[in-house]
This record gives structure tokens, sequence and C-alpha cells, in this order.
């Protein structure tokens, strides 16, 4: 029960294969009480209902692209709970990935878009939690990233330069946000899972299996990831903030293991 007492909000649950969906049930799990929040569309295209009642959960739409959205949610949360403890940040959408336009042939409204919605959001939720001091000290916002944000996976298009931003929102938030309130602001850097989102991107399968037998301790699951996350939002991790934190079983300090060696020795034969 760590989180006991604690309030918050968790943006970006789905299905049951979302990480924010993972988070949520451990949160639950953990004493912790929070809205469960996503875009209208994808409210109504998700389950979202059934985690709500898991967890004893109010949800809200929100699109994090709208100012009025997210003002509304904040005033709603803080309506509730009061101020909170605790924030994820885990939304993330290409229009180009969804139509497959290669990366050397964007159309630049859907970037803007996939900027909007992936990143800038990101800094639109913490500029209106700080306005409306809506977070109380000591307290925790996450937002889930991957390493593509600092080396090419062709595939993942212009997601990688939106993880870049978001990266960067954290640090730089997170600085005036720890001086002004002592919130912590932090990135998760998660292997490459299983979710709706993540399988959409080309190659999927492919860039999965390389990541697993490239980890010295394999993928991490989201589960794994619900557990890191929990952890980060506890008192436990007070002096962590402005970081990108890797939980990915090693993959990103790894420069080539045994087993794609062998992968590339069988596939020269």
């Amino acid at each position: 029960m760590i989180l006991k007492g604690k309030k918050g909000i968790i943006l970006g649950a789905l299905d049951t294969k979302s990480i924010a969906w993972k988070v949520a049930e451990l949160a639950h799990a953990e004493g912790a009480e929070f809205i469960l929040s996503n875009a209208p569309i994808a409210l109504r295209m998700g389950t979202i209902n059934e985690l709500a009642a898991k967890t004893n959960s109010e949800v809200i739409a929100c699109d994090v692209s709208l100012d009025e959205d997210m003002n509304n949610l904040i005033d709603a949360a803080v309506a509730k709970y009061g101020k909170l403890d605790f924030v994820l940040h885990s939304i993330g959408m290409s229009l180009n990935v969804r139509k497959k336009n290669p990366y050397t042939d964007l159309n630049y409204d859907f970037m803007h878009k996939t900027f909007d919605i992936s990143a800038i959001s990101f800094h639109r939720l913490m500029q209106t939690l700080m306005k409306k001091d809506a977070m109380n000290e000591w307290g925790s916002i996450l937002g889930l990233t991957y390493i593509a944000s600092q080396r090419v996976f062709p595939d993942y298009n212009e997601m990688a330069e939106a993880k870049s931003l978001l990266e960067s929102f954290a640090r730089s938030f997170g600085y005036h946000y720890g001086v002004s309130k002592k919130v912590r602001v932090n990135t998760i850097s998660q292997s490459p899972t299983m979710t709706t989102a993540g399988s959409g991107v080309g190659g999927f399968d492919a860039f999965y299996t390389y990541a697993d037998k490239m980890s010295p301790l394999g993928n991490a699951s989201a589960e794994a990831c619900a557990q890191y996350c929990i952890s980060l939002f506890s008192d436990y991790t007070r002096y962590v903030t402005m970081q990108n934190l890797y939980h990915d079983g090693g993959f990103s300090f790894t420069g080539i293991s045994g087993d794609v060696m062998e992968m590339v020795a069988k596939a020269g034969e």
C-alpha cells in the first residue's frame, strides 16, 4: 500500500494491453485514488469503463491538444480530490504512422498533430497543473517514451522526434516545477511493448524480437513498467527528477549480445 492516500490522474488507458491500464490496476491495489482520462474517440473505441468499475474511478474525456479540455480535467480532479500527488502521461499518436507514410515523405499537418498530441500535450498538462497549483509538494509526474528519441528506428517515423521533445519537456519543466513546488518530473524509456499503439508501428514484431535478444534481461513487460511507475509515484523516489529512466532490460547500454551475434552468423551462412 505504498500509494495509500495518494490521489492522481492517469491519462492514456485504452484497453488491457495499455501500460496505463496496468498502472491503474496496480495503483488501485497500492491504495491510490485517481481519475482516468483519454481522448473522446479513444473512450468510444476502448473499454475504459471496465477499468473504471474495477478501480472505483471516474472517467473524464480530454482532448489533450485543447486548453479547454485540459483545464476541465484538472479542475474536475482538484474538485474531487484536492491537490494531486501523481499524474501519468501515457499518450502517443501519429497519423503518418497509421497511414504508413514513409519518413522521407511525411504529411506536415499530420506531423504537427503528432507533436501536439504526443509531446506538446505533456507541457500543456504540466503548465495547467502549475497555473492551478494543482500538485502537492513532492508530487510526481511521469511521461512514457522510447529509445527511438535518441537512436534511429526507421519505421518509428516522426514519433522519434515527438519522444525527443517529450523528454526535453520533462527536463526543462522538471527544473521549474522542482524549484517552485518540489514536484518531480521524469520520463520512462520503456522496452518495445505489445500494446495496441506499439503494434501499429511498421516492423514491430521484428524489432520486438531484436530488442528481446539484445537485452540481457529481455524486454520489460507492461506489468513490470507499471511497477516502475508506481515506485516513482511513491515517496521512496522523492529526489529523482528531470531524468529519462531506461526500463528496457539493459538494451540501452548493450552494444551487441551473443544471441544477436548468433542470429547474424546464421543469416550469413
